[in-house]
């Protein structure tokens, strides 16, 4: 899952940014209001995390300017404004979710992936292809029902494929999702961890195409 982190907050961004990425989140960071339209434009976000208090433009005008332009991606905001009218003026201005600093990065993460459950119009998602289950929600994934031990860059990647079973995702498809704009990337970072993947799943579960790339088998 790839998200944008906007925080003014040095400290605070380069802890959200740490923290998220350890748990297998692509998270690119900027901190000015401005800067926003062109990010979303850039990159394919499931989620924004946008505080309030910005330069160059306030998050809540930034807000409304997003679900003006009919941009659907789902938006956390996160911030010291604690009263009630900004919150009501908030979620009623198109935040999917409004949670107040100082917390935990758990809680944060926790919120992150009930975002992403509702997104996905479902109280658990779990996705499955063939006997292969991932649980988004708890970074579970089993093989024909045994417990699958996967790291969180290969969790990411795994939940990416099975998102698009039977479809090949190239290379630079799924470096784009995968990684922020500042995460330096080795020549063969991809095919490592699929090369990991299919040593814990097995060969016939992720399929190489050569020349194209990779993709989930529908049935195996």
């Amino acid at each position: 899952m790839r998200l944008l982190l906007v925080e003014d907050d040095a400290l605070i961004g380069s802890g959200l940014q740490q923290g998220l990425r350890r748990e297998g989140y692509t998270v690119d960071w900027v901190q000015d209001g401005k800067a926003v339209a062109a990010a979303v434009q850039m990159a394919p976000y499931s989620l924004l995390l946008l505080d309030l208090g910005l330069p160059g433009q306030d998050g809540m005008r930034l807000l409304k300017l997003l679900r003006q332009r009919d941009e659907v991606v789902p938006v956390i905001i996160i911030t010291a404004r604690d009263a009630l009218p900004d919150r009501l003026e908030g979620l009623n201005g198109g935040a999917d979710d409004y949670l107040v600093k100082p917390f935990a990065i758990e809680e944060l993460i926790a919120r992150i992936r009930a975002v992403g459950r509702r997104q996905a119009g479902s109280a658990r998602a779990e996705l499955r292809a063939g006997p292969l289950r991932l649980d988004p929600a708890r970074h579970l994934v089993w093989l024909r029902d045994e417990p699958v031990s996967v790291s969180a860059k290969e969790f990411a990647m795994l939940q990416l494929l099975m998102q698009r079973p039977g479809v090949v995702l190239s290379r630079e498809q799924i470096e784009e999702r995968m990684y922020g704009w500042d995460e330096e990337i080795g020549s063969n970072a991809v095919e490592v961890r699929i090369h990991n993947l299919r040593k814990k799943l097995g060969v016939e579960i992720i399929q190489n195409v050569r020349g194209v790339g990779y993709r989930i088998r529908v049935q195996a």
